[in-house]
């Protein structure tokens, strides 16, 4: 339900956690109707947090949350890596124009937050309480009185009103999120509320309550040289937040230095406790993997999270590793699934026929990646929601799946009812040399033959060609040992690597042939499904259904999942929808590791009870040990 990282700032990585998410205030218990978290109150009831289905975990007067340390100290500085440039803080246009500089979330705040120990639960961040009707048409978010930016001023309706219109107009993917407000109006001296175009859709109250609030105020003011500021382009201005943290100090395109608001209005409050204790979070950006790592082994920044199997095989045999002074660890992934394939743009005829996408997975050995350029740390991603078994389609469906699946069956493959989905598995000379036979048999099913060693299609003659476009060289590689395999076929194969910024513009249009791509899934599928998936996102400039799924049957599904009454529904609705995805072969299904790999130099304490679905949780509720510093030397 929520958006990720990666759907907000796609064009910029960040090596380092999800940004702190502020926190949350206390609210008097007169102040609230005690109600439970899973249905809609009574009309006029207030609570303290919603959760999409169950009870909240957390009362009214909670003190903090179970997973920090309420007596973590405060100071110290922790230098992170960020990967690639920057040139803009507008969070309004990042991933439209320019490249943002990803730390610039910590400085915001939003109306609610998440915990990190329960599943599509919030509790009142910016807002101290909300409230919604039964029918879930509409929601009211009351803002606390304390809240206040950076500058003194308070927090007020206008600013999340005027947020809300500055992300919709100028944001292709916050315009999809937010497209079902159709309106937003001050209601009280602290309340703003939300309509929306239909009742029904239980999450809706929760998807406006993680909009990013601005300060009206500020975006509509000069700067310090007297020049009007303009919330639809780029600026190096150093914005003005609301949150725990401010930037002090940058260096375009190479350094961001963030540092703990002293007399942050939030700092005593129950979600507060625990959070956000280094005086000063600095960021180093570094456009190659291998740079960053160099710098990370020669103490010039602390901590590194490993997304190349390779080198964490490989690259960790330095002193001070062998020392104890840098720490190794894996941290398990609950809280999110993912699909990360080779994707086809099926706009373009020759990805139209799902045997001829099928045939690609089919000349895709995997296991000879893995075991080559991955060390075998890899699994095969097998479901669109991979790594959350309960959510991810497996055997034959059955039950309350079954019925649903029943309402679109003369518009979805047969074997969706009839044959468990699988990978094509090689990874031996025989297993390749009947995978390719397949392959070839599927496109004689979608159109094509072999001609004079060329793959062509029937009709036209036209030969068979794809363009891998790529926006780093990490993929070439890998891209490179897929590549012989389709030459086989009589497949012309290219590799074509471009700077973020044209590709960027090229999927602005959809001019490729087949991408890297990844879906972030949460734990409770929800709304983002549409822009994933459905049709009308499929020409949406800067949508994330870059395949370009036109499929009513999608469309219906989504909706199952969006509009399902309970959590047993919603799990059923959310594996038909894998199943179908599944069985149309839109994608070439890659790898995944379901763990975050970090190394780190021993500098730090940390919670005992470690978040359920945070995993490292870092910077957020980690803190500075001046005692492990001491031993490990190198720095005070």
């Amino acid at each position: 339900m929520r958006l990720t990282r990666r759907d907000l700032i796609r064009s910029t990585a960040i090596a380092a956690a999800t940004p702190a998410l502020a926190p949350l205030a206390g609210i008097a218990p007169a102040a609230l109707a005690q109600t439970g978290g899973g249905e809609a109150p009574a009309k006029g009831a207030w609570r303290h947090g919603v959760s999409l289905f169950g009870e909240l975990k957390y009362p009214q007067d909670f003190k903090h949350f179970d997973y920090v340390n309420p007596a973590a100290p405060k100071g110290g500085t922790v230098r992170q890596i960020a990967i690639g440039t920057f040139d803009n803080f507008n969070v309004v246009v990042s991933g439209v124009k320019g490249n943002l500089a990803g730390p610039v979330f910590f400085t915001y705040e939003t109306l609610m937050t998440p915990a990190l120990d329960e599943v599509s639960t919030e509790y009142g961040l910016l807002a101290e309480a909300v409230s919604y009707p039964a029918d879930y048409a509409s929601v009211t978010y009351r803002l606390r009185a304390n809240a206040r930016w950076h500058d003194g001023r308070p927090v007020t309706p206008e600013d999340v009103i005027f947020s809300l219109d500055a992300f919709t107009k100028n944001h292709p993917q916050f315009g999809a999120y937010y497209r079902h407000v159709t309106k937003a109006e001050k209601t009280g001296e602290r309340d703003v509320t939300f309509t929306f175009d239909q009742p029904g859709n239980r999450e809706l109250p929760q998807i406006v309550g993680q909009l990013r609030v601005l300060p009206k105020h500020w975006w509509e003011g000069t700067d310090a040289s007297g020049r009007k500021r303009d919330v639809t382009q780029t600026t190096l201005d150093v914005p003005l937040g609301s949150g725990a943290y401010r930037i002090r100090e940058f260096s375009p395109g190479r350094t961001v230095v963030l540092e703990r608001v002293k007399d942050y209005w939030g700092k005593d409050l129950p979600v507060a406790v625990g959070r956000d204790n280094f005086d000063e979070l600095r960021y180093e950006y570094f456009r190659d993997t291998t740079v960053a790592l160099e710098a990370f082994k020669g103490d010039a920044v602390d901590w590194r999270t490993e997304n190349s199997a390779k080198d964490w095989a490989t690259a960790y045999d330095f002193p001070a590793v062998k020392e104890g002074r840098v720490i190794r660890e894996e941290f398990p992934i609950r809280s999110s699934g993912v699909m990360q394939a080779f994707a086809f743009n099926t706009r373009r005829d020759k990805f139209k026929d799902r045997h001829v996408r099928r045939a690609f997975n089919y000349a895709f050995d995997f296991e000879d990646m893995n075991q080559a350029m991955f060390f075998g740390q890899y699994k095969r991603i097998g479901s669109y929601f991979e790594g959350m078994p309960d959510l991810m389609s497996s055997g034959l469906p059955q039950g309350q799946e079954l019925a649903i699946l029943e309402t679109v069956r003369d518009k979805v493959p047969p074997e969706v009812f009839t044959t468990p989905y699988t990978n094509p598995v090689a990874g031996s000379p025989e297993a390749v040399r009947a995978n390719l036979r397949e392959a070839l048999r599927l496109f004689k099913l979608g159109g094509y033959e072999v001609r004079d060693r060329k793959l062509v299609n029937v009709k036209t003659g036209e030969p068979m060609a794809v363009e891998f476009l790529l926006s780093s060289q990490t993929f070439e590689r890998l891209v490179l040992r897929y590549q012989p395999s389709l030459e086989r076929l009589g497949i012309a194969v290219s590799v074509r690597t471009i700077d973020p910024t044209q590709y960027e513009n090229r999927m602005r249009t959809w001019d490729f042939d087949i991408i890297v791509d990844s879906w972030g899934q949460s734990l409770s599928p929800g709304n983002e499904q549409r822009g994933f998936w459905g049709s009308q996102a499929a020409d949406q400039p800067g949508s994330q259904n870059s395949v370009g799924i036109r499929n009513p049957a999608v469309d219906a599904l989504i909706e199952k999942v969006i509009f399902a009454k309970d959590r047993a529904e919603l799990v059923a609705a959310t594996k038909a929808l894998d199943r179908v995805l599944l069985w149309n072969f839109y994608v070439v299904p890659q790898w995944t590791y379901g763990k975050v790999r970090t190394a780190r130099w021993d500098r730090f304490g940390r919670p005992e009870t470690m978040p359920t679905y945070g995993a490292s949780a870092f910077p957020t509720i980690w803190w500075w040990d001046a005692a492990k510093a001491a031993k490990t030397g190198g720095r005070s």
